[in-house]
């Protein structure tokens, strides 16, 4: 079994928005005037963090995976918080599946009748 190197990853992440930065600043600047509004909500970072993971599985982000856990880590995360939340995007990722299954069920109803 082979593993991703998660730290180049997110090193390469954070170089590549900084190169698109350059090419792109006003693109950049409202990124960062956004993660900034999210930071001021009352979420603590660790609590922001935990969901970002959670967000980056469920939009398969492999980028946002990295940069997210080791900021999880630095925030105070343990690896049983950051587990807890990938539980809960695995159990809403199968209930968005149940529910679409459903409107699948539904389609199916429609073109018999």
């Amino acid at each position: 079994m082979s593993f991703a190197d998660w730290k180049h990853i997110s090193r390469h992440t954070k170089q590549s928005f900084g190169k698109l930065g350059k090419t792109h600043p006003k693109m950049l600047e409202a990124y960062a005037t956004l993660d900034q509004a999210a930071a001021a909500e009352s979420l603590d970072a660790k609590t922001r963090e935990l969901i970002a993971i959670a967000v980056s599985i469920t939009t398969r982000c492999e980028s946002c995976i990295a940069v997210h856990t080791e900021k999880a880590l630095a925030a105070g995360a343990t690896e049983s918080e950051i587990a807890g939340a990938l539980a809960t995007a695995i159990s809403l990722n199968a209930g968005a599946a149940y529910a679409y299954a459903l409107r699948a069920l539904e389609s199916v109803e429609a073109h018999q009748g």
